[in-house]
C-alpha cells in the first residue's frame, strides 16, 4: 500500500520542527542560503548533525561539494528571515542581516544557535540529499528558538510556562 503524497505531507505538517538557514561560500565566493526544518543531531562520537535539501533546489550543487556550512537555528523572532531564505529568484542576504560567523560563514549573530559543520557525507533520501555534517563549532545565544508545525511559525512553550497554564 502506497500513502497518498497530501495525506503524507499533511501528517508530517503536524510533527514540530526547528526552523534552520543554512549557508556555504563556493570556491568563488558566492554566499548561498536556504531555509530548512528537517534539521537533527545524528551521532555524538563523532559529533554529527544532518539537514536535508531538496534535489532541485538551486542550491543543492553548492551545498553537496562544500567544504564547510553552518546551521543557524533561527530564534523566535527570525520568522522573516526563514521566509526570506525559502523563497526563490531574490537575493537571500542582500537585508545585509548575514555576517561572517564560524569559519567566515554568513550566520545571524542574534540565532538561537549556531552549528559549524566540515561536510562528512551526503546520502540519498529519495527527492532530497542528507547533508550530514561533523560539527567543528557551536555557539548558543540566549533566544527561544523558533518552529514550525501546521504550516505556521510559533515558540516552544517552556516546562514551568506549560505546568503552570494547568
Amino acid at each position: 500500500m502506497t500513502v497518498e503524497t497530501a495525506h503524507f505531507t499533511r501528517a508530517m505538517a503536524r510533527v514540530p520542527a526547528p526552523v534552520t538557514i543554512a549557508t556555504t561560500v563556493d570556491a568563488s565566493g558566492d554566499r548561498w542560503g536556504f531555509t530548512g526544518s528537517s534539521f537533527s543531531s545524528l551521532s555524538l562520537r563523532p559529533p554529527l548533525v544532518l539537514i536535508c535539501l531538496d534535489k532541485n533546489a538551486s542550491t543543492h550543487q553548492a551545498f553537496v561539494t562544500a567544504e564547510r556550512f553552518l546551521v543557524n537555528i533561527l530564534a523566535a523572532e527570525q520568522s522573516d528571515v526563514a521566509l526570506r531564505f525559502a523563497r526563490s529568484g531574490v537575493d537571500r542576504f542582500a537585508d545585509g542581516d548575514m555576517e561572517p560567523c564560524e569559519f567566515g560563514l554568513p550566520g545571524l549573530r542574534d540565532a538561537a544557535a549556531r552549528v559549524a559543520c566540515t561536510l562528512h557525507d551526503v546520502v540519498d533520501g529519495g527527492d532530497h540529499s542528507i547533508l550530514i555534517g561533523r560539527v567543528e563549532a557551536t555557539h548558543t545565544g540566549d533566544r527561544a528558538p523558533l518552529v514550525y508545525s501546521d504550516r505556521s511559525f510559533g515558540r516552544p512553550v517552556s516546562a514551568a510556562a506549560a505546568v503552570g497554564a494547568r
